[in-house]
């Protein structure tokens, strides 16, 4: 992991002493709008946009539109706010490589295969350790297990946990993804599909999943451990022209967790808002299957996750090589933010 603790070590001055710094009312010679200027080691932005996603996958991400905190952290400093949806994993990957977005929240899978196919992204926290995927049958469907879905089709978002998921699945029980017909569905879209019967089967995603659930919907296939966490990344160019306002939003991530632990009733209340369901089925999302209590700094936990994901990209075609996935565990965690994240900065 040499490369990875050079970019952090190369990264580390600038960021612990921008927080010092991100108060300062700027004077006359401030940097035009946009710009970050450097004072000794630190870097100041003062004006321009912070691009960041939100989404119903990342509860962390809803608590902190909702209650404005990154506008307040920000705004000493000029810097507009500006929300963008993620459908998926997938939809913020390609945010993010378009430029579209600074800030984006995946599963820790989806973030490795776009690093490996040359996305220049690095995780920066860890948002959650969820149960968020599982295979999901319509109600009195013939199909209970993983072994009924040969010949089947069944729906998939490609590029995402879910995706991985079903991939996972179906080796753990003897079949392959040549043993079913993969519908590249958006993950509403999947769950549509499957009320409608196009298709037998859905690798659903939390929160559509405890909907769906809450319809009648059985989750016949579930193993925590085929699910990757919860990344929030951001782009290499973001991280090095801003490390300030970077080390800012993963300090709000962090108050946000502090807070949605110590409120998870409200916490509920705010995904179910957000994404349209009862609250009795975001309270299940919030309490049962999204571990918010964990470590936020990316390391050795996500890469063991990842480590076994990753020759499976090599195997379906979706990387053309071992050495590439080799290379992007090597270089897709920053973990020089949640190192130093100060959720006190941050008042309620």
């Amino acid at each position: 992991m040499t490369n990875r603790r050079i970019s952090a070590a190369l990264i580390a001055g600038a960021a612990a002493a921008a927080l010092l710094l991100t108060g300062c009312v700027a004077g006359e010679n401030a940097p035009a709008q946009g710009a970050a200027a450097s004072t000794g080691d630190a870097t100041v932005t003062t004006g321009g946009e912070l691009n960041i996603d939100f989404a119903t996958y990342n509860p962390l991400s809803l608590v902190i539109k909702e209650k404005g905190w990154l506008e307040d952290a920000l705004a000493e400093q000029d810097i507009t706010v500006n929300w963008i949806q993620s459908a998926g994993s997938n939809k913020a990957n390609e945010a993010l490589r378009a430029g579209a977005i600074d800030v984006g929240s995946t599963a820790g899978s989806a973030a490795l295969l776009h690093r490996s196919n040359g996305s220049p992204i690095q995780v920066i926290d860890i948002y959650s350790q969820p149960e968020w995927a599982a295979l999901v049958a319509a109600d009195g469907s013939e199909v209970t297990s993983v072994a009924d879905l040969a010949g089947k089709q069944v729906a998939a978002t490609l590029g995402t946990d879910p995706y991985f998921f079903l991939l996972q699945a179906l080796e753990a029980e003897g079949l392959s993804q040549d043993d079913v017909t993969i519908q590249n569905l958006q993950h509403a879209d999947g769950w549509s599909a499957l009320q409608s019967g196009s298709v037998d089967a859905w690798a659903g995603l939390d929160p559509i999943m405890g909907a769906a659930e809450g319809a009648g919907a059985e989750l016949f296939y579930r193993e925590v451990d085929f699910n990757s966490y919860g990344f929030l990344n951001a782009t290499e160019a973001f991280i090095a022209e801003k490390p300030d306002v970077a080390q800012t939003v993963v300090n709000v991530y962090e108050h946000a967790r502090a807070w949605a632990l110590e409120n998870p009733e409200e916490t509920a209340q705010i995904l179910a808002d957000v994404a349209g369901i009862d609250l009795a089925i975001a309270t299940t999302v919030i309490t049962e299957r999204t571990n918010l209590d964990v470590d936020n700094v990316p390391g050795d936990a996500q890469l063991t996750v990842l480590e076994k994901i990753g020759p499976t990209f090599v195997e379906i075609g979706d990387v053309p090589s071992q050495d590439m996935v080799d290379e992007a565990l090597d270089t897709i965690i920053n973990d020089t933010f949640a190192t130093k994240a100060d959720p006190t900065v941050v008042s309620d």
